[in-house]
């Protein structure tokens, strides 16, 4: 795939060691990506307001303020919504379900797969490589 562009992953684990991994991983993927990190969720909210990321790799529980509550700011604000959240969590609470219905692309729980992870950015990012054509195509009459 022929990709004239690079996307923002914004990566939030409290654990540097996990943000490192999870970067040196989508490091590999052919799309490119440039990478912002956040150590807790008011950092985070930070950067998703400062930079719009792409997609955000959100882990839940962290010191300050929790990866719950950058998905309840999100939820109030119409430009953070627009941003796909990629939930990596130890925590597997019955509220991931709200989460969900809430507008997370997924949830992938700790420990994951690398080759899932990549796999689920990439899902993300993928439909901002189409052009939105200004008029729709013609579409052809059945014979």
């Amino acid at each position: 795939m022929d990709v004239e562009r690079t996307f923002s992953v914004l990566v939030v684990d409290d654990d540097p060691s996990i943000r490192k991994m999870v970067i040196a991983a989508l490091k590999r993927d052919a799309l490119g990506y440039t990478f912002a990190e956040a150590g807790n969720g008011r950092d985070a909210l930070d950067v998703m307001r400062d930079q719009l990321p792409d997609v955000v790799v959100l882990d839940l529980m962290m010191p300050l303020v929790s990866g719950w509550d950058v998905l309840r700011e999100r939820a109030g604000d119409e430009d953070l919504r627009k941003i796909p959240v990629i939930v990596v969590s130890a925590n597997r609470d019955p509220e991931l379900d709200l989460a969900m219905q809430g507008g997370i692309c997924a949830f992938l729980p700790k420990p994951f797969d690398i080759g899932a992870l990549r796999a689920l950015v990439r899902s993300c990012v993928t439909p901002l490589l189409s052009p939105v054509p200004e008029h729709p195509a013609p579409q052809s009459l059945p014979c």
